[in-house]
């Protein structure tokens, strides 16, 4: 019984998570010899304020980012 855990900074509009969770269920289902039904896949959102990288978190960064610079 295959399971995904996918974590993500918050943010994503609730057609982009289910459009996720549709590919990858996609994937794994074409890669994999089970069921559609046993496929598990959770998708964790974690506040961009609880998520840092060298010690800034995404809420600093998104800050400081200029307009045109994709969501992380």
């Amino acid at each position: 019984m295959p399971q995904v855990a996918i974590t993500l900074a918050e943010g994503r509009s609730p057609e982009q998570i289910r459009a996720l969770l549709h590919a990858v269920h996609t994937a794994v289902l074409r890669t994999t010899n089970t069921k559609p039904e046993y496929i598990r896949v959770v998708v964790h959102e974690v506040p961009r304020s609880h998520w840092a990288t060298g010690d800034v978190t995404l809420t600093e960064m998104d800050a400081t980012a200029s307009p045109e610079e994709p969501q992380s």
